[in-house]
């Protein structure tokens, strides 16, 4: 089995998995970081979301090599203590209902705020979409990003 280098959260991981391995699956089996949430398994409800250099990814279907020499951020990486814009946007606007999605919701509209410090909210919808919600909260979820924005 190869060995694998990894730079998640800023901190380096050796892992051994076979080079097919969704990152997911390392992140949540093989390193413990739970974080980041299987969904649907073919990268259409975002709920695995991550960052893979700044940008966000679908982790469920990219494979370990994929990540090796970039700089993967999850969940438990976006800030120490919940204090980063969009964590706190989602507070304030009492977001979660079930709270699965949310995890990959943050990261993708982290990323998407990264890149776009002032949008519309037709960007917003945009950036979201195909972030699914089971329990329909797309109405906070837009609130939220627009209060991240304002105070990114």
């Amino acid at each position: 089995m190869p060995q694998y280098s990894l730079t998640i959260n800023g901190q380096s991981h050796q892992v051994d998995v076979d080079a097919d391995t969704p990152i997911l699956w390392v992140l949540r089996d093989t390193l413990q970081l739970v974080g980041t949430k299987y969904g649907c398994g073919i990268a259409q409800c975002g709920a695995c979301t991550i960052h893979i250099d700044g940008k966000a990814a679908r982790s469920c279907s990219l494979p370990i090599g994929a990540a090796v020499g970039k700089k993967i951020t999850t969940i438990e990486g976006l800030s120490e203590d919940g204090s980063h814009p969009v964590q706190q946007a989602w507070i304030e606007h009492d977001v979660p209902q079930c709270g699965y999605c949310q995890a990959g919701q943050i990261m993708t509209a982290s990323a998407f705020l990264a890149e776009n410090k002032n949008p519309t909210d037709q960007q917003i919808v945009e950036a979201m979409n195909g972030n699914i919600c089971r329990c329909g909260t797309y109405t906070r979820i837009k609130a939220a990003v627009k209060t991240a924005a304002k105070n990114s």
